[in-house]
């Protein structure tokens, strides 16, 4: 299972000049919450901006990741 430093990192490596601060908020290493900020996110809906950051995880959201609540900003 990722931990949330490598959350993080995937986040701001696949997002062009995303800043991410990922939390594990059960303490078992399967349920994260992050604040994602991207100059990437702008012009783009909640939904849409979800969703690029879920396609940095694919088939791991649900699996070993089993939950990422997410809340998305643009700059």
């Amino acid at each position: 299972m990722p931990s949330a430093e490598e959350i993080r990192e995937r986040i701001e490596t696949a997002i062009p000049g995303a800043r991410a601060d990922v939390q594990d908020y059960t303490g078992g290493g399967d349920h994260f919450q992050a604040t994602v900020v991207a100059p990437a996110f702008a012009g783009l809906n909640r939904l849409s901006q979800h969703r690029m950051v879920y396609d940095v995880f694919g088939d791991e959201i649900g699996g070993p990741i089993h939950a990422l609540s997410l809340k998305t900003l643009s700059e």
